[in-house]
């Protein structure tokens, strides 16, 4: 096995992927490593592929588009024990990555380039990727995540091979990016940054990235990977409050300084009461779905769920729940006749609604959610050969 594996992610990069690999290349030379180029070339059509065998690097060719595609490609294949990458627009310099190799002598797994702590040339970031979109994605890496680093998206970065192994990196597109920090920090890896330069990047065509799509796509994929925080402590918040509220609504009007809230708030706070239950069970199953697919590891909360009859348990709790609602709705009917269905208070006929709506679309969460979860939880043919 060698020591370094330079990668290079391409796709109709030629105007710079020969200054790029002949700086690699003069690094690797001084560096006293056993050192490869290694170019993922993801369909180039200018002759990239051509260039970067005349001068020596490996070009391995992948079929499926995709950012993520080209990098997993790449360090699947790479012969090193330790791989550095970033794009071949030459903004990187592959020139100076001497801090990198030190991150991973040191015995960390991830040594992440920060920009602003090395520098940035002028034009070489877009103003909203600057100071809106990096910091605000950075900010919500270690708020969530507890990622220790400044610059979440930096292109220049470098991990051991066993550390990628161990990722189990799924997603293709420019949400790669985000993955590797992620599953990085959640399998307890060692994270680092070190100072790197951007440049603006030589290629004669507009870039691939678009700010606001892209930095959306990245946020999106972050909060998705949280359903703890995307869904479950907010519904469960939303829930507990609401309850609080809509239990002491029903038994009559509520008087808070010059302020008196009745039946009119009753029904926001149903309305949050639901709410909440969905984001909770949405939670639950969204982190049920990622559990599945390998996206997550298996939550210890969770993990009884694995043997607990949870169509059975839910579908009953729901039933219950409905055929308390219509039970106490037929009630609030049958009470209107005892009285020869002439007019009734209004607060009081509202109240008696609200709480057997609630029952009745409570109960029909629960259900529903429960068949849900149950098929999620169907064994198959691919999960039953893992078992065994």
């Amino acid at each position: 096995m060698r020591d370094l594996t330079i990668l290079m992610p391409c796709l109709n990069e030629s105007e710079t992927l020969a200054t790029c690999i002949g700086k690699a290349q003069s690094w690797a030379a001084t560096s006293g490593l056993d050192v490869e180029v290694l170019i993922a070339d993801n369909g180039s059509t200018d002759g990239s592929i051509e260039i970067a065998e005349m001068l020596g690097a490996r070009v391995v060719r992948v079929t499926e588009r995709g950012y993520g595609s080209a990098l997993w490609a790449g360090c699947s294949s790479a012969a090193g024990r330790w791989i550095i990458f970033g794009d071949a627009d030459d903004s990187y310099d592959f020139s100076t990555l001497d801090p990198f190799v030190d991150g991973l002598r040191e015995g960390y797994d991830l040594v992440m380039g920060n920009r602003f702590l090395g520098g940035i040339e002028p034009g070489a970031m877009p103003w909203k990727n600057r100071h809106i979109g990096n910091p605000a994605l950075s900010l919500v890496g270690r708020a969530v995540f507890g990622i220790p680093v400044r610059d979440f998206h930096c292109g220049l970065r470098a991990l051991t091979k066993d550390a990628f192994e161990r990722m189990d990196l799924r997603t293709t597109g420019m949400e790669f990016a985000s993955e590797v920090v992620i599953k990085a920090a959640k399998s307890g890896m060692r994270i680092t940054e070190v100072p790197t330069t951007l440049s603006k990047d030589g290629r004669s065509r507009p870039p691939h990235l678009r700010p606001w799509r892209d930095g959306w796509r990245h946020l999106r994929f972050m909060m998705l990977f949280s359903p703890r925080w995307l869904f479950a402590i907010p519904g469960t918040l939303l829930f507990v409050v609401s309850l609080a509220v809509y239990i002491r609504l029903l038994l009559g009007s509520w008087t808070v300084g010059r302020v008196t809230f009745d039946v009119h708030t009753l029904f926001f706070a149903q309305a949050g009461v639901t709410l909440g239950l969905l984001a909770l069970l949405t939670g639950v199953a969204t982190r049920t779905i990622g559990t599945r697919d390998e996206l997550f590891d298996e939550h210890a909360l969770l993990r009884p769920l694995d043997d607990f009859p949870t169509v059975e348990a839910g579908g009953l709790v729901g039933l219950l729940f409905v055929v308390a609602g219509l039970a106490w709705g037929f009630s609030a009917v049958a009470n209107w006749g005892s009285q020869d269905f002439g007019p009734l208070r209004s607060d009081e006929l509202l109240r008696t609604i609200s709480l057997s709506t609630a029952l009745l679309t409570i109960g029909g969460i629960l259900l529903v959610f429960s068949l849900l979860l149950g098929f999620i939880a169907l064994p198959t043919r691919a999960s039953r050969n893992t078992t065994a």
